[in-house]
């Protein structure tokens, strides 16, 4: 019998072009592999969609063309059936985006041409801007800079058709922190922002100033980050149509920003306004950018002739509160250099306050401590994270439940070589504190670059008596704290039920804490740290912040101390705070429940830091007798059914609105707390703050509460009158309950005893867990008075 070849099975038919037509009415000619579309095919869908290009085993894989029956088209990389790899895709509206691609959306570096003229070329992430980029609206206006979830985020140039130029920091599309803001006439503004308005003290150099180059102001500026191009970090690509644009954008700034003082004339000092302000945000920046409104203008209060020469060393010192100029010095210097140089140390020092703490550098006496502290958490929360999320047991608590290793400062099997000296490392529970960053939704890899990012931490001064160190992250979200042994064994005891408490009340004004650490040197030393959330990294710049015990004695601050950073104290505070209805019951509800959990664990000493954010006083402040009260308020609370004596809240100047999820940031952080809060006066929906000129901020349990602060003003001596005068400011709200960690242990009841011989026992804060508890809550009902 002659031999016979075995029978072709369908997968060994290969490049066999043919045609086929689905039942469901597609048609494909091309090639295949068995019964798969399988090398050059064409592939038309019953809806008139259309692929022509490479396929691999069914699914279009390698270069090809889509085109929709809208008239949208894509022309690039496939891979699985997604638009994946480098294309162009030209939209239905006529926008062209051009770059990488992943998984069907933008994502790399990519240039895109809208309909209206905007073009945007840079970086993207997952179909937004987020990096580094440029983007040049049709009127002409540049913004060059960070971006992030497609808003200008991060440090980054504008640059307006008119000639102004903003230098500085960008959050969520608003200038907001220090910046430098120079004009065409070439009079520039040094100072901060805050979401977009001029916020604390800034100087204003006329034009021809003779007190500081621009340069050297610039430098200044940008001093606490290294002098690189904003763009010098922009990812490459290998397609040949990007290495044209992307040299270009990666000019350095600093070179842009040269070329511009170059400019500069001799003119006379005039009293016309010129453009400080502006209500602009970009909106949704993928689709539909809105264009640049011209600023608003503020008079500058210069004489007119005068002439250069006898002017150009005057500055203007300013200070704002949110947009609204307060106070305003006019100073004279010499051109010197010697005074010069003093004014740039004065700048230093500024700039210096304007963040909090002092920078870690290399030399800093916590410099390597700083480093082994990196190195550790990057350890332990690389090897943690990819272990499967599960529920916790009773062996990942307690001290024994551990990561302990050795970092040699040349490297080992597990660690890497280092610029520190060898140190052990122990982290503690490292299961649980990963389930609680899980449950308070902070990202791993966020939560790295934070603390251990290149910037560094920073090293505040301590506000208590404790001794402790505290270090700030270099995006302020997380606060690291030093602890003393027995703190640290208070922390592993009761964190069972710190674990179950915060699980069970997602409203919790208790610190968050996301990690606990224990750094051992050579000779033994051992440093012990805890992770915490930073309450104060908010939206809205905190004006005024008090630490409230409840108890009296010592609870004051010197008055020559007092700055916008200084914690003050219960007997400083004299503001109440009233706020709607519900949110008191709600926040009383829990101060009480976290308040019993601090109680069951013996806790004392705990207290409720308090933050206020003041809105501009020009058009929020009132002044109101109690007897005009009704009259003041009696039309706004008519309108909500409120009987004539309660006060309509929020107060006048703050507006509820709606809660819309897609028009404020839901981001989680490292305050924000539990779910979207709901108010009585706006038939108790959940509601957002709307600040005109600044933003839309969502309302929760201890961030962001419209509320309004009364100060009773005390009487002159003369005066007879019988009426109160009150002092009444719409303010913001910040609030949560800290310093968890002291037991009312034997040293307690020691101080209790030693102190109560010379003061009344009742005013003193070692007093036992529950009448702490009870003279807390008592405290802080005075301090938010029930309207009724």
């Amino acid at each position: 019998m002659e031999d016979q070849a075995p029978p072709m099975r369908p997968e060994d038919i290969i490049d066999i072009t043919n045609e086929q037509v689905f039942a469901n009415g597609d048609i494909y000619v091309g090639k295949f592999k068995g019964f798969l579309p399988h090398g050059e095919g064409k592939y038309t869908w019953s809806d008139g969609k259309i692929y022509e290009g490479q396929w691999e085993e069914g699914k279009m894989t390698g270069k090809g063309c889509m085109r929709w029956r809208s008239g949208a088209t894509f022309e690039g990389g496939f891979s699985g059936g997604y638009l994946h790899g480098f294309g162009t895709l030209t939209g239905v509206d006529g926008s062209v985006y051009t770059g990488a691609w992943r998984m069907n959306v933008q994502h790399g570096t990519g240039r895109k041409d809208y309909s209206n003229s905007d073009f945007y070329e840079g970086s993207w992430k997952e179909g937004l801007q987020e990096g580094n980029g440029r983007y040049v609206w049709n009127t002409g206006n540049t913004y060059v800079g960070n971006w992030k979830a497609g808003n200008m985020c991060g440090r980054g140039v504008m640059m307006w058709a008119n000639g102004d130029e903003f230098h500085g920091f960008w959050l969520d599309g608003l200038r907001h922190g220090s910046g430098l803001y120079s004009f065409a006439n070439e009079g520039y503004y040094v100072g901060t922002w805050s979401r977009g308005l001029k916020d604390g003290q800034g100087t204003f150099y006329p034009t021809g100033s003779k007190v500081l180059s621009l340069p050297k102001l610039y430098r200044d500026l940008g001093r606490d980050g290294d002098n690189r191009s904003v763009l010098s970090h922009t990812s490459s690509v290998g397609a040949k149509e990007f290495k044209v644009w992307k040299r270009r954008i990666t000019r350095s700034l600093s070179e842009k920003f040269l070329a511009g003082v170059r400019r500069k004339k001799s003119v006379r000092i005039s009293n016309r306004s010129v453009s400080l302000h502006s209500d602009w945000c970009p909106g949704d920046s993928v689709k539909d950018v809105p264009l640049r409104e011209r600023a608003r203008a503020l008079s500058l209060p210069f004489r007119e002739g005068h002439d250069t020469v006898e002017e150009d060393n005057l500055v203007y010192v300013r200070e704002y509160m949110q947009g609204v100029l307060i106070k305003e010095s006019v100073q004279n210097y010499a051109a010197g250099m010697d005074d010069r140089s003093k004014m740039k140390n004065k700048l230093q020092d500024k700039e210096t306050k304007k963040r909090p703490g002092e920078i870690i550098f290399k030399g800093h006496r916590s410099y390597y401590l700083m480093l082994n502290l990196q190195l550790g958490i990057r350890y332990t929360v690389g090897k943690i994270t990819p272990v499967p999320m599960r529920e916790v047991r009773s062996s990942d608590f307690g001290p024994r439940a551990r990561i302990q290793m050795y970092f040699p400062r040349n490297g080992s099997q597990f660690t890497p070589p280092h610029y520190s000296i060898g140190f052990w490392w122990k982290d503690f529970c490292p299961m649980v504190f990963r389930n609680l960053r899980e449950m308070f939704k902070i990202d791993a890899a966020d939560y790295m670059m934070s603390i251990c990012g290149s910037d560094g931490l920073r090293e505040l001064s301590s506000p208590g008596k404790s001794g402790s160190i505290f270090y700030l992250s270099q995006d302020e979200r997380f606060v690291i704290k030093t602890l003393r042994r027995h703190e640290l064994m208070v922390l592993l005891k009761m964190l069972p039920n710190y674990y179950n408490h915060v699980q069970s009340y997602e409203n919790t004004l208790i610190t968050k804490f996301f990690g606990l650490h224990r750094i051992m040197l050579k000779g033994g030393r051992k440093v012990r740290f805890v992770v915490m959330g930073n309450m104060f990294r908010t939206e809205l710049r905190i004006h005024r912040r008090f630490d409230l015990k409840g108890s009296s004695q010592g609870r004051y601050t010197d008055k020559q101390e007092i700055d916008e950073n200084t914690t003050l104290k219960d007997l400083d505070l004299s503001y109440v705070f009233q706020m709607d209805k519900s949110w008191r019951e709600s926040l009383f509800k829990q101060i009480s429940l976290d308040s019993t959990f601090l109680e069951s664990q013996g806790i004392i000493d705990y207290s409720l830091l308090l933050g206020v954010h003041f809105r501009a006083p020009q058009h929020l402040k009132v002044f109101s007798g109690s007897a005009l009260t009704e009259l003041s308020y009696s039309g706004s609370s008519k309108s909500h059914g409120m009987s004539s004596q309660e006060l309509s809240v929020p107060p006048k100047g703050l507006l509820l609105v709606t809660h819309e999820p897609s028009s404020v940031s839901t981001a989680p952080g490292p305050h924000i707390r539990g779910s979207t809060l709901r108010a009585s006066t706006a038939g108790n929906q959940e509601v957002d703050l709307l600040l005109p000129g600044t933003g839309r901020l969502r309302v929760q349990l201890g961030v962001n509460m419209p509320a309004q602060a009364n100060c009773k003003l005390p009487h002159e001596e003369d005066d007879e009158s019988t009426v109160d005068l009150i002092e009444v400011y719409d303010v913001v709200l910040y609030l949560g309950i800290i310093d968890i960690l002291q037991e009312y242990n034997m040293k307690k009841k020691i101080e209790h005893t030693c102190k109560s011989f010379c003061y009344d026992p009742n005013t003193i804060s070692a007093v036992e867990p529950h009448l702490y508890s009870k003279r807390f809550i008592s405290f802080l009902e005075k301090v938010f008075p029930d309207q009724t």
